[in-house]
This record gives structure tokens, C-alpha cells and sequence, in this order.
């Protein structure tokens, strides 16, 4: 089971960055799928969420409004659609996988992941 993550980069506050969590070696659409971030001398912090079955979104606090959680089992992706991003949206961007349906609980839930990428990195700066 690999997760890659990548569409981390560069980006002003107000901008918008996508992000990709692609899968190998198992079909994503059986596994809950979440986002994290860490940012420079934090703890690592839920974002995101998507169930299976039903592809429900779950949302952290910080992310409601302005991200948007996708799947697209086809192509065994789950996406981040980052936008009005902001200064302290900054960080190491990781997604994760546990194959159960997920809820609202696994947003924040760091414990109930077993499989995690390996980052991609989203600076917002002026």
C-alpha cells in the first residue's frame, strides 16, 4: 500500500493549489481517505476527510468554506481543492489511507490512519 502526494508549491494568500494522493497497490475506493498538515514547530493537524461508499466530505474547521475533498476512484485519486489560501495554511500537506468507511471522526483522528504519504510541501507567502 503507497500513497503519493504531490501538488504542493509556491502561492500568495488568496490563491488556490490542488493537491493529488494517489494510490498504488490497492483500490482506493475501500479506504477512507484523509489530509493532514504539520506546520514548522506544530503538531501534525487533520484537514480533511472522505468516506468510502457515499465519498462524504469531512471537514476541519480551518478547511470549511475554502477546501474541498474529492475521489476519483478511476483514476485512484483523492484530491485537496485548496482555495483563499492563507499565510497559516502554510505546511507539510500528508494524506493517509484506513481501509474503513470513515466519518466525521477521522478528520482530526491521526491514530486511526495506517498508511500515510510522504508529504508535499504548500508555502503561502506574499
Amino acid at each position: 500500500v503507497q500513497l503519493q502526494a504531490s501538488g504542493g508549491g509556491f502561492v500568495q494568500p488568496g490563491g488556490s493549489l490542488s493537491l493529488s494522493c494517489q494510490a498504488s497497490g490497492y483500490s482506493l475506493d475501500e479506504y477512507a481517505i484523509g489530509w493532514f498538515r504539520q506546520a514548522p514547530g506544530k503538531e501534525r493537524e487533520g484537514v480533511a476527510c472522505i468516506s468510502t461508499t457515499d465519498g462524504r466530505p469531512y471537514y476541519a474547521d480551518s478547511a470549511k468554506g475554502r477546501f474541498t475533498i474529492s475521489r476519483d476512484n478511476a483514476k485512484n485519486t483523492v484530491y485537496l481543492q485548496m482555495n483563499s489560501l492563507k499565510p497559516e495554511d502554510t505546511a507539510v500537506y500528508y494524506c493517509a489511507a484506513e481501509p474503513t468507511k470513515g466519518d466525521d471522526t477521522f478528520v482530526d483522528a491521526l491514530e486511526v490512519y495506517d498508511y500515510w504519504g510522504q508529504g508535499t510541501l504548500v508555502t503561502v507567502s506574499s
